[in-house]
């Protein structure tokens, strides 16, 4: 199995900001210590690749560092060429992940999940959407005719995703999150399951059973791109949620059983995970992909 990795792409980031940059070199150092993964240096996303989900006037704001105040400010980190090295790279590795997915079953973007990116802004630390990128990118240059579902299980709605993606019958965006949660300005996704707070891991695997079932009825996608955020556990300090370390696993578990059982490739990014100790959000990060790592074997 494929893990494609951007950690050695540096963000620069002040002392003391919020955004838990370490966990990505952190989960590499891990998952070098598995068998039967290899390790991929990821590609950056082509321009081309990047405009099939953005506008070209943000891109090039991007590109050439003309962004307003308030447009960095709702991104959330300084702008600088390395975040944009870094941005693209993120994004290449689930077009690298999707693409390797069609053919091995299951790959892996040890970053990414970038969801709140708009078309045309940038926003909670997502520069471009790779979910939507990635997408459009299989369409685009793999097979006109597939159909990809997005399952975005991030404890934040995947609001970018589905502004960006609402009118395009192609690609079935599905978000379960913390309904009072950020964004607090949802938009609406082909299927949104909104959790109150403090929910246990037995309401959110019922949510997340009756949304397969839907999602399986509506649309009979051809692959999936999963956003498997740490940030529904308990021990998370922004996601308001409570489900289990076990639960977290027992999500994943449905999650690939679903996708084996259609024979569906599935391409995995880590997004959201902001632990009050790094050490649990890097975990739980490691724990989805030896669950995938099982699960890929019987493919």
């Amino acid at each position: 199995m494929k893990a494609f990795y951007t950690d050695h792409f540096i963000l620069p980031l002040p002392a003391g900001h919020r955004f838990p940059m370490e966990k990505y070199s952190r989960l590499r150092d891990l998952v070098a210590t598995l068998d039967d993964i290899e390790l991929v240096e990821a590609p950056a996303a082509s321009d081309t690749q990047i405009l099939y989900a953005h506008d070209p006037s943000y891109l090039i704001k991007i590109i050439e560092g003309k962004l307003s105040a308030e447009e960095q400010r709702e991104i959330g980190f300084p702008w600088s060429e390395k975040m944009v090295e870094r941005s693209r790279r993120s994004a290449g590795a689930t077009v690298a992940a999707a693409k390797n997915a069609l053919q091995e079953g299951i790959a892996i973007n040890l970053a990414g999940g970038t969801h709140h990116a708009y078309r045309d802004l940038g926003s909670g630390f997502c520069i471009f959407n790779d979910s939507a990128i990635a997408a459009r990118t299989l369409q685009k240059e793999v097979n006109a005719k597939l159909k990809v579902a997005i399952i975005d299980l991030d404890v934040h709605q995947g609001n970018g995703t589905a502004a960006i993606l609402q009118q395009d019958p192609s690609i079935f965006t599905l978000s379960i999150h913390g309904e009072n949660n950020f964004p607090f300005k949802k938009e609406l996704s082909d299927l949104d399951i909104g959790l109150p707070d403090g929910c246990d891991d037995q309401t959110y695997l019922l949510a997340l059973e009756d949304s397969l079932s839907q999602l399986d009825s509506r649309f009979k996608p051809d692959c999936l791109i999963y956003l498997a955020g740490a940030d529904p556990h308990e021990g998370d300090r922004l996601g308001r949620l409570k489900l289990s370390k076990e639960g977290m696993r027992l999500r994943d578990e449905r999650v690939f059983a679903f996708a084996l059982d259609q024979k569906l490739p599935i391409a995995i990014s880590m997004a959201g995970g902001y632990g009050k100790e790094m050490e649990s959000t890097v975990d739980i990060h490691f724990q989805t992909i030896k669950t995938a790592l099982h699960f890929q074997q019987q493919y």
